[in-house]
């Protein structure tokens, strides 16, 4: 039988000026949340392009929130397995 779960997943982008940060903030459905924060700086001698430093932001803060979720998986198996699995976290 398969069971469908819905992970939410929530950015928020603040801009001042030349700098642009992004949150993501994944939930679960287990009540469980993680989070990743990126920043963006805009080189004063650029053409200013908002899209790009939003873009670039919440490329960054998505990544950190893949490391994030990758972390606590290795975590959960070395709890349950006993062992840590290198490969996931490097």
């Amino acid at each position: 039988m398969s069971e469908q779960k819905t992970w939410r997943v929530e950015v928020s982008i603040t801009e001042d000026g030349d700098l642009t940060r992004s949150t993501a903030v994944l939930s679960t459905d287990d009540g469980r949340s993680f989070q990743g924060d990126g920043l963006a700086r805009r080189n004063p001698q650029d053409t200013p392009a908002p899209r790009i430093g939003d873009e670039l932001a919440t490329a960054r803060a998505m990544s950190e929130l893949t490391h994030k979720l990758l972390e606590a998986v290795a975590k959960d198996i070395e709890e349950t397995q006993g062992s840590r699995p290198e490969h996931l976290v490097g």
